[in-house]
């Protein structure tokens, strides 16, 4: 007997399905699917936000000093000519970061195992700016479903794909 759905599909092909739906259903909350991919989707998903449930509060927060280059009004780098050369100037900032512990580093990680690369449009034309899904889960979910005991998604059936029939439902972040 399985113990997952096949889906009709290779293992290369169903865990690059399950994947995909994963971070897209983390990303925008909600997704509509057939009912039985939505079951395999929301047991992947539920675990992964037990996982930051669990290391929402794991970290230091530990001061740096960075190098920022300088920028004029139009955002473009200052430069300044040394020894005949044009060298970019930098200002020195302290910065707080938050320094994962050992368990939370390897709950990222396990996390980045299951997700996608997620790119979102930027101010400019071509320009993609990379969201990171795990921060999302440790600072987002993580904190929203600390009270709860499990259930963080739901599917609601929404009837008969009008192509072949199959069952589709929404599945969604409660």
């Amino acid at each position: 007997m399985s113990k997952y759905r096949k889906l009709g599909r290779t293992s290369s092909q169903r865990k690059a399905l399950l994947r995909n739906q994963v971070t897209q259903l983390l990303y925008h909350g909600r997704i509509v699917t057939t009912e039985a991919k939505a079951k395999e989707v929301a047991g992947i998903a539920e675990g992964l936000i037990a996982l930051a449930i669990k290391e929402k509060d794991n970290f230091d927060e530990v001061t740096v000093k960075a190098k920022v280059p300088q920028k004029d009004k139009d955002g473009k780098r200052v430069k300044e000519v040394k020894d005949g050369k044009k060298v970019t100037v930098y200002d020195e900032v302290e910065k707080t970061i938050k320094k994962d512990k050992p368990s939370r580093l390897h709950a990222r990680r396990q996390m980045l195992r299951v997700l996608y690369d997620v790119k979102e449009a930027g101010t400019k034309r071509n320009e993609k700016k990379r969201v990171d899904l795990t921060a999302k889960l440790f600072d987002e979910y993580g904190p929203k479903y600390a009270g709860r005991h499990g259930g963080y998604t739901r599917i609601i059936k929404i009837g008969q794909r009008k192509g072949d029939g199959a069952l589709e439902v929404v599945l969604e972040l409660v």
